[in-house]
């Protein structure tokens, strides 16, 4: 059976679908990337803005309209929290909560009647990384959050917090590594929360990880800015942790920040970066921030704008709030006008630009080691321009001969310049 697997959302979505994917090999069937041809097709769908449960909609009805033959199943937080309102959804054969995620497989096999024995169930000889393009894996280490954010919605959808135990995210890693991996990105919903039902915590898996691994690179997924184990930043003086997080701030105002219940205050969160990147030269912090939540005043946007401009990010992720039924910024008095909330966002994107420039250019002159993509693009005389990204998360552009393939190799790069918003790059020998 072909199985074709989609996703909306974020990281930890990835790394389910990763999960899935090696699920279904092992069981005889065949990863597609064509969705077309597929017999099964699985949608791992999100809702953590009302714009993303609109789009998963939108993917489930013409994911059935160009092959209405295939099952479709489909899981994720629109799937759990809208579950009799996708159930109703033309073409939708069998709803997967997130509580029963990881049966996924095994219910999709077994409710839909395609639990047959296969011709062949063996490991995958090529990892479904590779059949979808990807030379990185997602990792899912932990799911659920014990915190309640006043505009998050995907707490309820995901439940408690639940850990994954040390030796099973070890034994993932190293079979990722033995099939050719040379990145792995650590997942969760609450990822600086791992280890709290464990009796251990983040810096006590990643110490775990550099040591009983050979992975060349670790990446961390998305992280809260507060709860950081106090060796944490220690961590990053192995070369093998990677130099970049994501840390979300949601706002530079501290007064939104309580509004929103948010646990980290401008001062701790700037103490952090500042401590990063006095350890670490080139320390990429990116980060996520709600433009218009209910109450900002023109006072609170001006404090959140002038700090994040002081902070100085590497890629903000912009959201403008809208609101979500069923969180407690949803009945929050002053919401914003939607013309307001555009302006801001307007004049947040600029400034996310300018400084994303900032740091690219900080960075010509300096050499990296670089991971490099299978996608490339063809050039006139014979080249070709191939792509990968350093330790510091910049992707960068290489133009290299035809006849050289660089795919899923770690190889020096020099940072050359900025040219059309992205940075360019010249292979050292």
């Amino acid at each position: 059976m072909k199985v074709h697997l989609k996703t909306l959302g974020c990281r930890l979505n990835e790394a389910e679908l990763e999960t899935w994917a090696q699920a279904f090999q092992k069981s005889g069937h065949q990863i597609t990337k064509q969705a077309e041809v597929a017999q099964l097709i699985v949608i791992n769908s999100c809702a953590v803005t009302q714009d993303a449960a609109r789009k998963s909609r939108q993917l489930i009805r013409r994911i059935h309209r160009d092959n209405p033959q295939a099952k479709l199943v489909v899981s994720g937080c629109y799937a759990t929290l809208n579950e009799e309102e996708a159930a109703s959804l033309l073409g939708v054969d069998l709803i997967v909560s997130n509580k029963d995620k990881d049966r996924l497989v095994e219910k999709t096999l077994t409710e839909l009647n395609m639990d047959s024995m296969p011709v062949l169930s063996t490991e995958p000889g090529e990892i479904s990384l590779f059949t979808r393009g990807r030379q990185r894996a997602f990792v899912k280490v932990q799911d659920g959050c014990r915190y309640r954010c006043t505009f998050c919605i995907v707490t309820v959808a995901r439940g408690e917090e639940s850990s994954r135990p040390v030796q099973a995210v070890i034994d993932e890693i190293n079979a990722l590594h033995q099939q050719g991996i040379t990145e792995v990105i650590l997942t969760g919903v609450h990822l600086g929360g791992y280890g709290s039902d464990l009796g251990n915590n983040l810096s006590d898996l990643i110490k775990t990880i550099l040591a009983e691994t050979a992975i060349p690179r670790l990446r961390l997924g998305s992280l809260e800015p507060w709860e950081l184990p106090g060796d944490f930043f220690e961590l990053f003086s192995n070369s093998r942790l990677m130099p970049h997080l994501h840390l979300p701030l949601q706002s530079g105002s501290d007064t939104v920040l309580r509004r929103m219940a948010r646990r980290c205050k401008t001062e701790e969160f700037a103490a952090i970066v500042n401590q990063l990147r006095t350890q670490i030269p080139h320390f990429n912090v990116t980060t996520d921030i709600i433009v218009g939540f209910p109450g900002e005043t023109e006072q609170e946007w001006q404090e959140s704008f002038e700090f994040i401009k002081q902070i100085g990010f590497g890629h903000i992720h912009i959201f403008t709030y809208s609101s979500r039924e069923g969180t407690k910024a949803a009945g929050l008095p002053d919401q914003l006008s939607n013309d307001i909330k555009k302006q801001r966002s307007r004049q947040l994107h600029e400034l996310a630009e300018e400084m994303k420039l900032k740091f690219c250019t900080d960075n010509v002159g300096n050499e990296f080691p670089v991971l490099w993509e299978g996608y490339s693009e063809a050039l006139d005389n014979d080249k070709q321009r191939v792509f990968g990204y350093t330790p510091n998360y910049l992707r960068v552009g290489s133009v290299i001969d035809n006849d050289m393939s660089v795919e899923n190799r770690t190889l020096n790069c020099r940072i050359t310049a900025m040219a059309e918003g992205s940075v360019s790059g010249e292979l050292v020998e």
